[in-house]
């Protein structure tokens, strides 16, 4: 294989990598841009998303498409319930202080972490994809399924990005994010738009994990990677700024792809702290910071 196709074959890794990491990173920006809160425990959210699809996939798994899809509807539901149980009992009562959330979100963190862990256990386990094709380039075949994540990623970032921008529910959550003491006081329920915005962004996630699983092995572990990389696209694109977000995961998920594939994952997280150092130097409010970040 020619360098030409070798580098397609890379971009293409790239793209799959930069498609996971747009949507886990988004349900992170969202929370930090409306609420102003740092949820250390979003990569759980994408961990258990991936644990959950595993578990429907042993029940369903004479049928990998029906398993797949039914995994596609129910973990991200399954996992927003838990990010509502842990705002309305834990985030809400500390009044969303910005310290006093690290340390619950720290907690719950290692609490959904053990919890897995006891309930899962430590092994990594595959699920099958739901379909096995390949996609004919002029130099090589390429999975369709890995095409398929890099669609859907495609369609819920513009499914979110009309919600936030187009629907009332957006602009009740711009309205919180610009001012939520003058949202108060024109009648909005500040409180529901945070419950609604922490969900948002655990089943985003969630998402994620689904669609990953069958492509890298559901583990216990699996969170930690992606809460860093959402953290260095949060910042990079500017505190609170979906878009910087989305071009900012996407530059960091097709540098990484394609370092992995042509060097290591080693080398592909050196390059990737290295950029931020770099950002942060240089427009130390992210690419979208000088634009006022919000959703």
């Amino acid at each position: 294989m020619d360098f030409g196709a070798f580098f397609f074959l890379a971009t293409l890794e790239g793209l799959v990598q930069a498609a996971i990491l747009t949507l886990t990173a988004l349900g992170l920006s969202l929370v930090f841009g409306v609420m102003r809160i740092v949820n250390v425990a979003h990569g759980q959210f994408f961990m258990m998303g991936a644990v959950m699809t595993w578990w429907v996939a042993s029940l369903l798994g004479k049928s990998p498409v029906l398993a797949f899809f039914a995994a596609l509807v129910l973990c991200p539901v399954a996992v927003g319930a838990i990010a509502l149980a842990s705002e309305r009992l834990i985030l809400r009562r500390l009044n969303y202080s910005p310290v006093g959330t690290i340390v619950a979100t720290i907690g719950l963190l290692y609490i959904i972490q053990e919890a897995t862990l006891t309930l899962y256990g430590p092994d990594a386990r595959p699920v099958e994809p739901p379909f096995y094709f390949n996609v004919q380039f002029p130099w090589f075949g390429y999975s369709g399924y890995k095409l398929f994540v890099i669609a859907i990623a495609i369609v819920l970032q513009i499914a979110t990005w009309f919600a936030v921008k187009r629907m009332k529910v957006g602009l009740l959550m711009r309205a919180t994010q610009f001012d939520g003491d003058t949202a108060k006081a024109f009648g909005i329920n500040v409180g529901n738009v945070y419950t609604q915005v922490f969900v948002l962004g655990g089943m985003l996630a969630a998402v994620a994990g689904v669609l990953i699983v069958p492509v890298q092995q559901a583990h216990y572990l699996m969170g930690l990677d992606p809460l860093l990389l959402s953290f260095i696209a949060v910042i990079v694109g500017g505190l609170g700024s979906i878009q910087g977000t989305v071009v900012a995961a996407i530059l960091i998920g097709l540098s990484n792809g394609i370092l992995s594939v042509f060097f290591s994952p080693t080398i592909a997280k050196i390059v990737a702290m290295l950029f931020v150092a770099a950002v942060l130097v240089l427009k130390p409010d992210g690419l979208f910071g000088g634009r006022e970040a919000r959703a």
